[in-house]
C-alpha cells in the first residue's frame, strides 16, 4: 500500500510545496497540492487522501482552523494529518495533536524524516484497516440478523421477530420478490432455541411437483427408476431444526395435502417407504402470492393456509421504505468491497439521489445487484451516477444539480468516459475545441477514472 498512498500537501509557500512534491513523487506517492486551507478542504471533500501534510502558519485560514474543518462531519475525511511547523509554534502544534493531528514536523526537515513519518502513518492505517476488515468478516460469518432498516415498518418486523423467534409457532412471511423474506426466516431461526440445529431451505416454486415431493420427503432405494439408494428428504434433514418453505403458494394441490398431513401428524413416509418417520421441525413459509385470493380461486387449501398462518409477517416493498436505502447501500458497498478486496468507497450525493428516486420493482435484491455492478465498473473513489444503470435518470429535473458549473462538470465527465478520454472525439461531441476541454478538465479537476 505504501507506494500507492495518496498525500495532499497544504502550504502557502510555493518553494516548500514544490520541494515536498518532488521528494514524494520520487518515492512513488500520489501527490496533490493546495495553496491554503480552503482549497485543501475542497480537495478533501472531492477525493480520499491517506495523509495530509498541513502547514500550521498560513494567511487567511491557518493550519489549526483547517485541521478543525477537516475533522468536521461535513468534510468527513479519514486522512491522517501531519502538521508542519516552525520551532516557534511547537506549542500550537502540540495543541493540534490534541485536536486530532497524527504528529508534527519542525521545519526545516530532511526528506528521510518525512518519509519515516509517512511510513509510520501508512503502517498504522493498514493495521487499523486490517482489524476493521477482520472484525467485519467475523461478524458476517456469525451474524444471523442481516436484515437492515430503520424505517417504521422494518422496526415493527424486528419487534415481531424478537417475539416469535423463541416460540415454535409456524410463521408465514409475505411480500414481493426480492424483499428479503429468507433473511427474516434466518433471523427467526437464528434467535430461536433451534439456532444450533439445521436451517434447511426449499424453493418450492423452482421444482416440478414430482421432484418437490422427493426433495421434501426423501425416497427409498428402488422407489422409482433411478432411485439407486435411499435418500433423506428435507424434513428429515431439518429434524430438531427449522424448515423454510419458500414460494409456498406455488405448490400443487397434492403436495398441499401431503404437507398438511405432516404439519398435523409430525410424521411422514419416504417415497416407496412404509415406515412412519417422526420429526420435530419448525416450519417457516414464504410467498409473494396473495393466498387469500388463491383460496377463493380454489388454488390453495384454506386449512393449510391457517396451519401456516399462525403468525404473519409482511415485508413491505422497498419503494414504501425508502429511508432504508442509504443504510442498505452502505451495507452492500461494505460487503462487496470486502469481497473484491477494494478500499471501501463512498457514494456521491447525486448518485444516492438517483437510488432514492427509483421505484425498485426488484426490491432489495435489485438494489444489491446495482451496487455490486457499480463497484465492478466504477474506477473512482466514490460511486457516481455514471456507474448506475439508469442512463435516462442522470439529468432529469429531479436530480439535476442546482449549480450550472456542477452540471457542466458532470456532462463533460460523462462525455470523457463515453469516449474513453479521447479528447478529439469528446471535443466533437461537445462542439468545442480541444483546448477548451483541457481548460475545463483543469478548472473542474476532472481526473481520468472518476
Amino acid at each position: 500500500m505504501t507506494k500507492q498512498a495518496r498525500i495532499l500537501i497544504v502550504d502557502d509557500e510555493a518553494t516548500m510545496r514544490e520541494a515536498l512534491y518532488d521528494w514524494l513523487k520520487e518515492d512513488g506517492y500520489e501527490v496533490g497540492l493546495a495553496e491554503g486551507g480552503r482549497q485543501a478542504i475542497a480537495m478533501a471533500v472531492e477525493k480520499n487522501w491517506d495523509v495530509i501534510l498541513l502547514d500550521l502558519k498560513m494567511p487567511g485560514m491557518d493550519g489549526l482552523e483547517t485541521l478543525r474543518r477537516l475533522k468536521a462531519e461535513d468534510v468527513d475525511t479519514d486522512a491522517e494529518i501531519l502538521i508542519m511547523t516552525a520551532y516557534a509554534t511547537v506549542d500550537t502544534a502540540v495543541k493540534a495533536m490534541k485536536e486530532g493531528a497524527f504528529d508534527y514536523l519542525v521545519k526545516p526537515f530532511a526528506p528521510d524524516e518525512i518519509e519515516m513519518q509517512i511510513k509510520k502513518i501508512v503502517a498504522h492505517r493498514e493495521l487499523v484497516l486490517e482489524n476493521i476488515l477482520l472484525r467485519q468478516k467475523l461478524e458476517e460469518r456469525s451474524e444471523y440478523d442481516e436484515i437492515i432498516g430503520k424505517s417504521e415498518p422494518m422496526q415493527k418486523i424486528f419487534d415481531l421477530i424478537s417475539q416469535v423467534a423463541p416460540t415454535d409457532s409456524t410463521v408465514l412471511i409475505t411480500g414481493e420478490s426480492g424483499t428479503g423474506k429468507e433473511l427474516i426466516a434466518q433471523a427467526i431461526h437464528g434467535n430461536s432455541q433451534r439456532c444450533y440445529m439445521s436451517f434447511i431451505a426449499v424453493s418450492c416454486g423452482a421444482l416440478p411437483d414430482s421432484l418437490l415431493e422427493s426433495e421434501l420427503f426423501g425416497y427409498e432405494k428402488g422407489a422409482f427408476t433411478g432411485a439407486e439408494y435411499t435418500k433423506k428428504g428435507r424434513f428429515e434433514l431439518a429434524d430438531n431444526g427449522t424448515l423454510f418453505l419458500d414460494e409456498i403458494g406455488d405448490i400443487s394441490f397434492k403436495t398441499q395435502v401431503d404437507l398438511l398431513r405432516v404439519l398435523q401428524q409430525k410424521a411422514f413416509r419416504r417415497l416407496g417407504g412404509v415406515e412412519e418417520i417422526q420429526v420435530d421441525v419448525r416450519i417457516l413459509a414464504a410467498t409473494n402470492r396473495n393466498l387469500q385470493k388463491a383460496i377463493s380461486e380454489n388454488k390453495f387449501r384454506e386449512d393449510l393456509f391457517y396451519r401456516l398462518n399462525v403468525i404473519s409477517i409482511h415485508v413491505p416493498p422497498l419503494k414504501e421504505r425508502k429511508e432504508d436505502i442509504p443504510l442498505l447501500v452502505k451495507a452492500f458497498v461494505r460487503k462487496y468491497c470486502l469481497e473484491m478486496n477494494k478500499e471501501i468507497v463512498k457514494i456521491a450525493p447525486s448518485a444516492l439521489k438517483v437510488l432514492m428516486d427509483y421505484d425498485w420493482p426488484g426490491n432489495v435484491r435489485e438494489l444489491e445487484n446495482v451496487i455490486e455492478r457499480a463497484l465492478v465498473i466504477g474506477r473512482g473513489p466514490e460511486i457516481v451516477t455514471e456507474d448506475l444503470p439508469f442512463p435516462d435518470k442522470e439529468f432529469t429535473a429531479e436530480i439535476m444539480p442546482d449549480s450550472l458549473k456542477m452540471m457542466e462538470k458532470m456532462h463533460i465527465r460523462k462525455i470523457l468516459r463515453k469516449t474513453d478520454w479521447n479528447i478529439s472525439r469528446a471535443a466533437r461531441l461537445l462542439e468545442i475545441d480541444r483546448q477548451t476541454i483541457y481548460n475545463k478538465i483543469e478548472k473542474y479537476k476532472i481526473e481520468k477514472g472518476t
